[in-house]
């Protein structure tokens, strides 16, 4: 670390533990829009918006734009997509005032392929997800000098979220996660999108709640829980950046 980005993150701003659960009790049933002001009164420019171009996603982007225009908004582009996500970035990129960064893993698939074999997902999904998810969101989160990060985690997605607060402390990185949306429910996501336009990710219309990567994703059948069309066929949940 240089003597500027030391300084930077000394002075950059943060939360004791207290604070955090103090907050979460606050802002528990809040409007999206008045988490999202806060956490920017407290954080900017040390704030930033992960973004999968999902549903819950685009919400905030949408949200996010009307309480700080130009905020950042990344996205960990794993190469891997599908043409409806990239899509779905394209108009979101058109539509919004945001600052779109885009974060790459450090190896190519074709890299990859070369030190891994062929089709890593298929055979080992949580290498593959921390080579192209995990350690680019931590190069990432400590490269664009944050201190608290936004997700469009919402608890009713899997029991693995299911404790989610609206604020709360990221152990795994090491800084202070909002998850604006953590208590809404997917009609409450499409209520707004309806309401205000919002874009969207078309997989959504095709049995796609929620959107990975074309290899490990798949539709989700009636019954099934949100996440049941990520990793089918592994005991898996989730890729190492939320648990």
């Amino acid at each position: 670390m240089t003597t500027v980005e030391r300084t930077v993150a000394e002075e950059a701003p943060t939360l004791a533990p207290e604070e955090v659960a103090a907050w979460a009790e606050r802002l528990e049933g809040a409007a999206v829009e008045d988490v999202l002001a806060w956490a920017v009164a407290r954080f900017h420019p040390h704030l930033a918006l992960a973004c999968s171009f999902g549903a819950e996603d685009m919400v905030l982007v949408d949200a996010l734009a009307r309480v700080r225009p130009g905020a950042r908004v990344f996205y960990l582009d794993t190469g891997l997509f599908f043409p409806e996500t990239y899509a779905a970035r394209d108009r979101l990129a058109a539509r919004y005032p945001v600052t779109l960064i885009r974060v790459s893993p450090e190896l190519s698939l074709a890299e990859q392929e070369t030190r891994h074999g062929a089709e890593l997902w298929r055979r080992d999904p949580d290498l593959c997800c921390r080579l192209r998810k995990v350690d680019p969101l931590r190069q990432a989160l400590t490269g664009l000098g944050l201190r608290a990060w936004i997700t469009g985690i919402r608890r009713q997605q899997a029991p693995s979220r299911a404790g989610a607060r609206v604020v709360e402390w990221d152990d795994r990185f090491g800084l202070v996660k909002f998850n604006p949306l953590a208590g809404w429910t997917w009609e409450q996501v499409w209520d707004y999108i309806r309401a205000r336009g919002v874009p969207y990710n078309e997989l959504h219309d095709r049995g796609y709640p929620s959107i990975g990567c074309a290899p490990c994703t798949r539709p989700v059948r009636p019954g099934e829980d949100a996440r049941a069309g990520r990793w089918a066929g592994f005991a898996k949940t989730e890729c190492g950046l939320h648990g």
